[in-house]
């Protein structure tokens, strides 16, 4: 979910290090995320600048997308839909050279971000409708599953700022809003479910012990590039 569709995106078309850049040098500039961006646009991050301007074929940074079509690996893309709240995945089949409307919704934290189209419909994050997807990879046929946490893992997630952000598009997305305000609850939850799998060895947990002041809108690019080297020295002892 959320940046983590960009992260796969970016490691199945074999582009190592390509979206370090954009956390690290493109985060630092207006277009991407400023409060300008939220005032013109009504959202913070400019996703339409991150999926269309940068990583267009033509542009700054683009993504390799005939190595990721080509790529045999199966990729599924979380989100969940603003009006219902409901989760909604998205496949290769939905996305096309220069049209990667799929990492937007996928990323589009309500009320940070506005929601983003996709053939009529608005989407948000997809950790509202499915935080922790296991569930659903054993359910697409995965007989083991990894899974990638942002926090440690035994931190539990709390509400508290998830309740702020949920009042903000209550009046206009009350079922999003809701979702948003279980997303702590449903995140635990999920957490504990994968390491029930784990103990039954169908589940390795790849978690952070230290995530090095960092959050999910850092940009300081010291303490971004730190929490990067520490995952690579991280997923050597695994």
């Amino acid at each position: 979910m959320s940046a983590g569709s960009a992260n796969l995106a970016s490691f199945i078309a074999g582009q190592k290090g390509h979206n370090f850049t954009f956390y690290t040098e493109y985060g630092l500039r207006k277009q991407y995320a400023s409060v300008e961006n939220f005032i013109r646009k009504r959202s913070f991050i400019d996703m339409d600048y991150v999926y269309d301007t940068l990583s267009n074929h033509d542009g700054e940074n683009p993504l390799d997308y005939a190595s990721l079509k080509d790529n045999p690996t199966e990729f599924v893309v979380g989100s969940a839909n603003a009006i219902t709240g409901e989760v909604k995945y998205f496949d290769k089949r939905d996305i096309r050279q220069d049209v990667y409307d799929i990492f937007k919704v996928s990323a589009s934290i309500p009320f940070v971000c506005k929601p983003y189209f996709i053939q009529g419909v608005t989407y948000y994050d997809g950790a509202l409708g499915d935080p922790v997807p296991i569930e659903k990879a054993f359910a697409l046929g995965c007989d083991r599953v990894i899974v990638l946490l942002t926090k440690p893992e035994n931190v539990l997630r709390t509400s508290e700022s998830d309740e702020k952000l949920a009042a903000f598009v209550r009046k206009k997305y009350p079922n999003a809003a809701e979702k948003l305000r279980q997303r702590a609850r449903r995140y635990n939850e999920g957490v504990a479910l994968a390491q029930e799998y784990a103990r039954q060895g169908k589940a390795l947990i790849v978690a952070p012990d230290d995530i090095c002041g960092v959050s999910t809108l850092s940009r300081n690019p010291t303490d971004l590039k730190r929490l990067y080297d520490k995952g690579y020295a991280d997923g050597e002892k695994i």
